[in-house]
Protein backbone atom coordinates (compact mmCIF):
# COMPACT_ATOMS: atom_id res chain seq x y z
CA UNK A 1 0.00 0.00 0.00
CA UNK A 2 1.93 3.04 -1.40
CA UNK A 3 -0.03 5.13 1.50
CA UNK A 4 -2.64 4.69 4.12
CA UNK A 5 -6.03 5.18 3.79
CA UNK A 6 -9.20 7.01 5.54
CA UNK A 7 -12.06 5.20 6.77
CA UNK A 8 -14.97 4.81 5.45
CA UNK A 9 -13.54 5.07 2.07
CA UNK A 10 -15.81 2.87 -1.06
CA UNK A 11 -14.18 0.34 -2.80
CA UNK A 12 -11.71 1.18 -4.53
CA UNK A 13 -7.75 0.72 -5.64
CA UNK A 14 -4.35 2.06 -6.65
CA UNK A 15 -2.68 3.36 -9.72
CA UNK A 16 0.58 3.96 -10.32
CA UNK A 17 2.26 6.12 -13.34
CA UNK A 18 6.06 6.31 -12.86
CA UNK A 19 6.53 7.01 -9.82
CA UNK A 20 3.63 8.61 -8.18
CA UNK A 21 0.72 6.63 -6.77
CA UNK A 22 -3.53 7.67 -6.45
CA UNK A 23 -6.02 5.97 -5.05
CA UNK A 24 -9.58 5.91 -7.36
CA UNK A 25 -12.62 4.88 -6.14
CA UNK A 26 -14.93 2.23 -8.45
CA UNK A 27 -17.76 4.42 -8.32
CA UNK A 28 -18.53 7.58 -7.72
CA UNK A 29 -19.40 7.43 -3.93
CA UNK A 30 -23.11 7.58 -2.94
CA UNK A 31 -22.45 9.08 0.30
CA UNK A 32 -19.85 12.03 -1.47
CA UNK A 33 -22.04 14.96 0.23
CA UNK A 34 -20.75 13.99 3.47
CA UNK A 35 -17.70 11.83 2.66
CA UNK A 36 -15.78 15.17 0.56
CA UNK A 37 -15.66 17.55 3.30
CA UNK A 38 -14.22 15.09 5.87
CA UNK A 39 -11.38 14.02 3.22
CA UNK A 40 -10.94 17.96 3.28
CA UNK A 41 -10.98 18.26 7.09
CA UNK A 42 -8.54 15.68 8.05
CA UNK A 43 -6.05 16.17 4.71
CA UNK A 44 -3.67 18.31 7.54
CA UNK A 45 -3.33 14.67 9.23
CA UNK A 46 -3.53 12.46 5.98
CA UNK A 47 -1.93 14.45 3.30
CA UNK A 48 -4.25 13.44 0.77
CA UNK A 49 -6.56 15.25 -1.37
CA UNK A 50 -9.57 14.00 -2.82
CA UNK A 51 -10.23 14.94 -6.61
CA UNK A 52 -13.04 13.93 -8.63
CA UNK A 53 -12.12 12.99 -12.13
CA UNK A 54 -12.50 10.33 -15.01
CA UNK A 55 -9.60 7.68 -16.18
CA UNK A 56 -8.97 9.81 -19.46
CA UNK A 57 -8.44 12.79 -17.60
CA UNK A 58 -5.16 11.49 -15.26
CA UNK A 59 -1.85 11.05 -17.92
CA UNK A 60 1.44 11.05 -16.76
CA UNK A 61 2.39 13.21 -14.17
CA UNK A 62 4.23 16.70 -14.11
CA UNK A 63 7.41 17.38 -13.21
CA UNK A 64 7.45 20.06 -10.62
CA UNK A 65 10.06 21.40 -11.78
CA UNK A 66 8.38 22.48 -14.85
CA UNK A 67 5.89 24.21 -12.57
CA UNK A 68 8.53 26.30 -10.72
CA UNK A 69 10.12 27.43 -13.77
CA UNK A 70 7.25 29.22 -15.38
CA UNK A 71 7.83 33.02 -14.17
CA UNK A 72 4.11 33.74 -14.17
CA UNK A 73 4.08 37.50 -14.70
CA UNK A 74 6.87 37.33 -17.53
CA UNK A 75 4.68 34.35 -19.42
CA UNK A 76 1.46 35.82 -18.92
CA UNK A 77 2.96 39.71 -20.48
CA UNK A 78 4.08 37.76 -23.96
CA UNK A 79 0.95 35.61 -23.86
CA UNK A 80 -0.90 39.01 -23.30
CA UNK A 81 1.09 40.77 -26.06
CA UNK A 82 0.27 38.27 -28.72
CA UNK A 83 -3.15 37.45 -27.86
CA UNK A 84 -3.75 41.48 -28.43
CA UNK A 85 -2.23 41.59 -31.55
CA UNK A 86 -4.37 38.72 -32.88
CA UNK A 87 -7.84 40.20 -31.46
CA UNK A 88 -7.31 43.83 -31.92
CA UNK A 89 -8.77 43.62 -35.52
CA UNK A 90 -12.00 42.13 -33.93
CA UNK A 91 -11.98 44.76 -30.80
CA UNK A 92 -12.04 47.39 -32.86
CA UNK A 93 -14.34 46.41 -35.42
CA UNK A 94 -17.66 46.66 -34.37
CA UNK A 95 -19.32 44.91 -37.25
CA UNK A 96 -21.64 41.90 -36.65
CA UNK A 97 -20.11 38.11 -37.40
CA UNK A 98 -22.43 36.73 -40.04
CA UNK A 99 -23.97 34.04 -38.62
CA UNK A 100 -26.79 31.59 -40.39
CA UNK A 101 -30.12 33.63 -40.48
CA UNK A 102 -32.04 31.80 -37.54
CA UNK A 103 -29.21 32.39 -35.03
CA UNK A 104 -28.89 35.46 -32.39
CA UNK A 105 -25.89 37.73 -33.74
CA UNK A 106 -22.78 37.16 -31.53
CA UNK A 107 -22.47 40.13 -28.92
CA UNK A 108 -19.73 42.75 -30.04
CA UNK A 109 -16.53 42.10 -28.14
CA UNK A 110 -14.32 45.30 -27.18
CA UNK A 111 -11.78 42.73 -25.37
CA UNK A 112 -9.98 43.78 -22.14
CA UNK A 113 -9.46 47.60 -21.27
CA UNK A 114 -5.52 47.29 -21.42
CA UNK A 115 -3.11 47.75 -23.72
CA UNK A 116 -0.42 46.24 -22.05
CA UNK A 117 -0.26 43.86 -19.71
CA UNK A 118 -1.59 45.36 -16.18
CA UNK A 119 0.39 42.69 -13.79
CA UNK A 120 -1.83 40.07 -11.78
CA UNK A 121 -4.76 40.79 -9.77
CA UNK A 122 -4.38 41.87 -6.10
CA UNK A 123 -4.77 39.26 -3.44
CA UNK A 124 -8.29 39.40 -1.11
CA UNK A 125 -8.08 39.47 2.23
CA UNK A 126 -8.39 36.99 4.81
CA UNK A 127 -11.49 37.91 7.10
CA UNK A 128 -12.40 36.69 10.09
CA UNK A 129 -16.17 36.32 9.10
CA UNK A 130 -15.19 34.76 5.45
CA UNK A 131 -15.28 31.05 4.68
CA UNK A 132 -11.85 29.31 4.55
CA UNK A 133 -10.35 27.25 1.25
CA UNK A 134 -11.94 24.25 2.84
CA UNK A 135 -15.39 25.65 3.51
CA UNK A 136 -15.73 27.20 0.33
CA UNK A 137 -15.01 23.73 -1.32
CA UNK A 138 -16.67 21.46 1.22
CA UNK A 139 -19.87 22.08 -1.11
CA UNK A 140 -18.49 22.40 -4.54
CA UNK A 141 -19.18 19.04 -5.88
CA UNK A 142 -22.40 19.23 -5.41
CA UNK A 143 -23.05 22.63 -6.91
CA UNK A 144 -20.47 21.99 -9.60
CA UNK A 145 -23.24 18.59 -10.42
CA UNK A 146 -25.82 20.82 -10.65
CA UNK A 147 -24.53 22.94 -13.83
CA UNK A 148 -22.48 19.73 -14.76
CA UNK A 149 -23.86 16.37 -15.67
CA UNK A 150 -20.08 15.55 -16.09
CA UNK A 151 -19.44 15.31 -12.65
CA UNK A 152 -21.63 11.70 -11.99
CA UNK A 153 -19.46 9.88 -14.36
CA UNK A 154 -16.29 11.04 -12.32
CA UNK A 155 -14.66 8.98 -9.78
CA UNK A 156 -13.31 10.00 -6.10
CA UNK A 157 -9.48 10.20 -6.63
CA UNK A 158 -7.16 10.45 -3.29
CA UNK A 159 -3.96 12.37 -4.45
CA UNK A 160 -0.94 12.32 -1.90
CA UNK A 161 -0.64 16.31 -2.39
CA UNK A 162 0.05 19.53 -0.61
CA UNK A 163 -2.64 21.39 -2.18
CA UNK A 164 -4.25 21.62 -5.53
CA UNK A 165 -1.84 22.50 -7.87
CA UNK A 166 0.44 19.85 -6.93
CA UNK A 167 -2.62 17.51 -7.42
CA UNK A 168 -3.29 18.34 -10.85
CA UNK A 169 0.60 18.51 -11.61
CA UNK A 170 0.85 15.10 -9.84
CA UNK A 171 -2.91 13.78 -12.37
CA UNK A 172 -0.88 14.70 -15.39
CA UNK A 173 -4.66 15.84 -16.34
CA UNK A 174 -5.16 15.39 -20.64
CA UNK A 175 -6.22 18.66 -22.64
CA UNK A 176 -5.28 21.19 -24.82
CA UNK A 177 -4.13 23.53 -21.86
CA UNK A 178 -0.30 24.26 -21.39
CA UNK A 179 -0.06 22.50 -18.20
CA UNK A 180 2.90 23.72 -16.31
CA UNK A 181 1.27 27.41 -16.65
CA UNK A 182 -2.17 26.07 -15.71
CA UNK A 183 -0.67 24.85 -12.42
CA UNK A 184 1.64 28.27 -12.03
CA UNK A 185 -1.61 29.71 -12.69
CA UNK A 186 -3.70 27.72 -9.96
CA UNK A 187 -0.52 27.79 -7.67
CA UNK A 188 -1.04 31.79 -7.69
CA UNK A 189 -4.81 31.64 -7.32
CA UNK A 190 -4.49 29.48 -4.27
CA UNK A 191 -2.20 31.80 -2.50
CA UNK A 192 -4.40 35.35 -3.65
CA UNK A 193 -8.44 33.98 -3.90
CA UNK A 194 -7.76 30.52 -2.04
CA UNK A 195 -8.23 28.72 -4.84
CA UNK A 196 -9.00 25.09 -4.70
CA UNK A 197 -9.39 22.36 -7.08
CA UNK A 198 -12.27 20.31 -7.26
CA UNK A 199 -12.57 18.16 -10.52
CA UNK A 200 -11.03 17.76 -13.35
CA UNK A 201 -12.46 15.57 -16.52
CA UNK A 202 -12.81 15.09 -20.22
CA UNK A 203 -11.88 19.04 -21.23
CA UNK A 204 -13.36 20.77 -17.67
CA UNK A 205 -11.16 21.48 -15.00
CA UNK A 206 -13.46 23.31 -12.26
CA UNK A 207 -12.62 25.19 -8.81
CA UNK A 208 -13.77 26.67 -5.97
CA UNK A 209 -12.76 30.08 -4.75
CA UNK A 210 -13.08 31.26 -0.82
CA UNK A 211 -12.14 35.29 -1.73
CA UNK A 212 -13.61 35.70 -5.19
CA UNK A 213 -12.61 39.39 -6.30
CA UNK A 214 -15.11 41.90 -5.29
CA UNK A 215 -14.73 45.06 -7.41
CA UNK A 216 -15.06 45.27 -11.14
CA UNK A 217 -11.53 46.70 -11.17
CA UNK A 218 -9.97 43.45 -9.53
CA UNK A 219 -12.26 41.60 -11.58
CA UNK A 220 -11.55 42.91 -15.03
CA UNK A 221 -7.81 41.75 -13.79
CA UNK A 222 -8.50 38.06 -13.18
CA UNK A 223 -11.03 38.07 -16.04
CA UNK A 224 -7.67 38.53 -18.13
CA UNK A 225 -6.01 35.79 -15.94
CA UNK A 226 -8.63 33.18 -17.22
CA UNK A 227 -8.14 34.23 -20.52
CA UNK A 228 -4.42 33.57 -20.64
CA UNK A 229 -5.28 30.44 -19.07
CA UNK A 230 -6.06 29.52 -22.86
CA UNK A 231 -9.46 27.78 -21.74
CA UNK A 232 -11.83 27.52 -25.16
CA UNK A 233 -14.96 29.17 -22.36
CA UNK A 234 -13.71 31.95 -21.83
CA UNK A 235 -15.36 34.82 -23.63
CA UNK A 236 -15.36 32.73 -26.87
CA UNK A 237 -17.57 29.53 -25.91
CA UNK A 238 -20.70 30.80 -25.76
CA UNK A 239 -19.21 34.30 -27.31
CA UNK A 240 -19.40 36.21 -24.13
CA UNK A 241 -17.77 40.20 -24.21
CA UNK A 242 -15.32 40.74 -21.70
CA UNK A 243 -16.67 43.22 -19.80
CA UNK A 244 -19.58 41.00 -19.01
CA UNK A 245 -17.37 37.92 -18.21
CA UNK A 246 -15.58 39.92 -15.91
CA UNK A 247 -18.60 41.76 -13.92
CA UNK A 248 -19.39 38.17 -13.84
CA UNK A 249 -16.18 37.30 -11.43
CA UNK A 250 -17.59 39.48 -8.66
CA UNK A 251 -18.34 37.41 -6.18
CA UNK A 252 -18.46 33.77 -8.08
CA UNK A 253 -16.75 31.60 -6.25
CA UNK A 254 -16.63 28.47 -8.68
CA UNK A 255 -14.29 28.83 -11.58
CA UNK A 256 -15.20 26.86 -14.28
CA UNK A 257 -12.50 26.17 -17.48
CA UNK A 258 -12.77 24.14 -20.65
CA UNK A 259 -10.35 23.19 -23.44
CA UNK A 260 -11.65 21.65 -27.02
Amino acid sequence: MPFPLPDGLPVGRFTTRGPAHTWVSDELPDDLEELWPRLLSEHEATGLLPVLSRADAIGEPLDPALVDAVRLEEALAADFAEYRRRRLPFWTDPTPVPVPEDVEPWPHDPGPPFERWPGLAPAMPVTPTGPTLWEAASGAPARIADTDFGVFECRLVLVPARRGSDALALLGRHSEAPLPLLCALLRSWEERFGAHLVAVYGGWLHVSVARPPRTIADANLLALEHVLSTADNIVDDPPTPFPEYAADLVGRDIWSFWWD
